[in-house]
Formats: C-alpha cells, structure tokens, sequence
C-alpha cells in the first residue's frame, strides 16, 4: 500500500495528522535556518502558496512535496516515518521527539534494528547443543 493511498478513515486520519506534523516541523525548521518561505519554495520548486498549505498540514498535499520540503530545510525522512510508526501502531507520537535530537533518534533506531537482526543471524549460526540421553532416552 502507498502512502498516498489511504485504505480506511482510520489511515486518512493518521496520514493528515502526519501531514500536520511534518508542515510544523518544516516551518519550525525553515525558521530555525532563516530561511524565508519564498526561498524556501524556491529551492525546491513549488509556489510559495503551496508552502503555505504544506506548513499548514494541509490533507491534499503530497506526501513527495512535504519530503521535498523536508530536505529543502535538511530535516531526514525520519521525521515523517517514525510518528507514522507510532500512529500506525495506535500510539500517541510525542511530537517533541521531533523537536530535540533528530539524528541522535535515527542512529539509535539504526543500532537497535542493526542489533535485532545480527542477534537474529547469530542465533542461527550458533550450533544447536546436544543435550547428553538421559535416563528416559533409554
């Protein structure tokens, strides 16, 4: 299933309030780097209208114009995919995740998924040990 194709009321209510998330967080960030809003529009190729509606949260703007955005202000796809994470699963998102340390939440979610699946592999590389017959083996 695309992003963009909502399956349920339920996952067009998840994806507008991503949508809503990520304009704060691109607003919040384009003014963090001083950046104006026509530049902004400017460098990724959208009006300065559409930047308007896509800091707003706006449900009919594409998920490709918030990740373009996105990268216009240097914030990474995590931004977009981790509260998707959370309210896929059911979850309140805390939006001030987003707010502190974005890279330093990456790296962590990196290592964790990088740990599951090296203990996944080891678990199958290691030797299954015989255990000794027992009594009621013979």
């Amino acid at each position: 299933m695309s992003l963009q194709s909502t399956s349920s009321i339920g996952d067009a209510t998840v994806l507008a309030q991503i949508k809503v998330i990520s304009g704060k967080c691109i607003e919040e960030r384009r003014r963090k780097e001083r950046k104006t809003q026509e530049q902004l529009a400017s460098d990724v190729g959208i009006g300065v209208r559409w930047l308007r509606e896509i800091e707003s949260g706006n449900p009919k703007s594409s998920i490709e114009d918030h990740l373009r955005c996105a990268s216009g202000v240097g914030l990474p796809a995590s931004y977009f995919l981790i509260p998707l994470m959370f309210m896929d699963h059911k979850m309140a998102f805390p939006r001030q995740l987003l707010l502190d340390d974005i890279a330093a939440l990456e790296q962590h979610c990196i290592r964790c998924i990088g740990d599951y699946y090296v203990d996944s592999i080891a678990s199958q590389l290691r030797p299954a040990i015989a255990r000794p017959p027992s009594d009621d083996d013979r």
